[in-house]
């Protein structure tokens, strides 16, 4: 059962922060967590984790693309 509930907890929050990024309101992944408190902490623990961990990654990702381009346009510049 985690299985499933992991797989459908990270579908949410990739829709999740798609949305908040849309509409430029990341309160909205919170929200979602609040709701799924009330139902099921199980669900929104799983949610929060794999939003936190979307973010966490996306962020890295553009912080190592962009030190990558940085360090492509140092060289260009030499």
């Amino acid at each position: 059962m985690s299985a499933i509930i992991d797989k459908m907890a990270d579908d949410l929050a990739r829709d999740a922060i798609e949305a908040a990024e849309a509409i430029g309101d990341e309160e909205v992944i919170n929200n979602i967590g609040k709701m799924l408190a009330s139902s099921s902490t199980t669900a929104e623990e799983a949610f929060m984790t794999a939003a936190r961990v979307r973010i966490a990654l996306n962020r890295a990702r553009k912080f190592l693309d962009e030190r990558i381009d940085k360090a492509a346009a140092d060289v260009d510049n030499a």
